[in-house]
């Protein structure tokens, strides 16, 4: 028995998973008109065209219409630091002023500021912080998101970040994603001893995965943070555990952090405002997605990835927002898409092809999200909006009518949320 019809949807997009859109298929995707979809339990189990409403009319179903506003897939934010306490406003106006983000970290500040608030901060402190965070998210269409570790840099706090993002994982409509971040920074503690801080996130990797912690594993790999020699010895013990891996790479310098993607086969590199060419044909030769943050840019006033050059090489894009309390404090992910746009050059349908189906393939959930079609998960929304074009013309408003996660509605933009 259906649980959940959607009718009168003026457009469905993207109705087929063909695999992840590299290069210029980007901005090629499927859609059905005057659609309909069909879900029971978590499922969707049949998308089509024409009146459903009479078929089921006498059946105990809920039905939803659509108003013939446009339907897409749940968006998926695929690079976030949710789990935090504290906030950086104190370093705003350097920030504007121009002064590096190195020198900032150098000074105690940027993640040395809030890895002392979330050590200090409760489980119970961190877990209220990140509901209220997803709550944000989800009411701009976010349906799932990667959680990184890396404000606790000893294993205490990284156990209890990641215990925090498991915790709302089972409780909150969002789906989250875990990854071990605690080669985020070198902790005080640990000062010109970057080597053997390397050797103790090593060491609490099993502890880690033998408690279903994390899926991936992450380093900053940055001038002045962690090099390539170091994440090359931590990706080489997270792979004999089976995490999957990704990588901050070339946010600054391209020190070569990008190209371990060819020795490690990394599910994404992030960030990649100072990629070369040469780094660039490296990640074009993998599946390899990757993940451009366009926020980060427009908050930090620096040049946005290129974009359009990595996709004539034939590599595969996604966007996430990078949420943090420094770079990216912000949870509106239709802005962070609507940056895409404006920042990174890219078309309404490479944008949403980035933040859906690729989006899928970067936290390995393919198979259950990412596309609207018969056995993945209803993880759908109607916009309110009569065409795609205008999601991203009209910038600052909340376009989102309803978010549908497992079937349910968990937002109604006149009732709020639901379950």
């Amino acid at each position: 028995m259906p649980k959940l019809i959607v009718y009168n949807i003026r457009r469905l997009y993207g109705i087929n998973d063909s695999g992840i859109k590299k290069g210029h298929n980007l901005n090629s995707i499927d859609y059905i008109d005057d659609a309909y979809i069909i879900c029971e339990d978590d499922k969707i189990i049949e998308i089509g065209s024409g009146d459903i409403y009479k078929k089921y009319s006498n059946e105990n179903v809920t039905f939803l219409d659509a108003e013939n506003k446009i339907v897409v897939p749940g968006f998926i934010d695929g690079h976030t630091h949710l789990i935090h306490a504290g906030s950086r406003e104190h370093e705003f106006i350097d920030k504007i002023k121009g002064v590096p983000y190195l020198d900032i970290l150098k000074n105690g500040g940027g993640i040395l500021s809030t890895v002392k608030k979330t050590r200090e901060a409760s489980f119970e402190e961190l877990y209220n912080i990140g509901y209220e965070n997803l709550n944000e998210m989800l009411l701009n269409g976010v349906t799932t998101v990667e959680a990184k570790s890396g404000y606790g840099l000893d294993l205490e706090n990284e156990l209890k970040q990641l215990r925090v993002a498991k915790k709302l994982n089972e409780d909150h409509p969002v789906d989250i994603i875990s990854t071990y971040l605690a080669a985020h920074a070198t902790p005080l503690e640990y000062t010109d001893r970057k080597d053997e801080y390397i050797d103790d996130c090593i060491k609490w990797l099993k502890l880690i995965k033998d408690n279903d912690l994390a899926i991936f594993c992450d380093i900053f790999c940055e001038e002045g943070v962690f090099d390539v020699n170091q994440a090359r010895k931590l990706f080489s013990e997270a792979l004999k555990l089976g995490l999957k891996l990704k990588i901050h790479a070339d946010e600054i310098y391209d020190i070569g952090a990008s190209r371990l993607c060819e020795e490690f086969k990394l599910t994404t590199v992030d960030h990649l405002l100072a990629t070369s060419k040469e780094s660039i044909k490296a990640i074009a030769k993998m599946n390899t997605i990757a993940n451009l943050l366009p926020f980060t840019s427009f908050s930090l006033s620096k040049p946005y990835a290129r974009a359009y050059k990595m996709i004539d090489e034939n590599v595969a894009i996604e966007i996430s927002s990078d949420f943090n309390p420094g770079s990216a404090p912000n949870n509106n992910f239709e802005l962070v898409m609507q940056l895409g746009a404006i920042g990174l050059k890219l078309t309404p349908v490479e944008i949403l092809n980035a933040v859906t189906i690729n989006a899928s393939y970067g936290v390995d959930k393919n198979k259950e999200i990412g596309t609207i079609e018969k056995g993945k998960k209803a993880d759908f929304l109607i916009l309110n909006c009569d065409n795609l074009e205008y999601f991203f013309y009209r910038m600052g408003k909340n376009h989102i009518k309803h978010v549908i996660k497992d079937s349910i509605i968990v937002y109604d933009k006149q009732k709020g949320f639901g379950k």
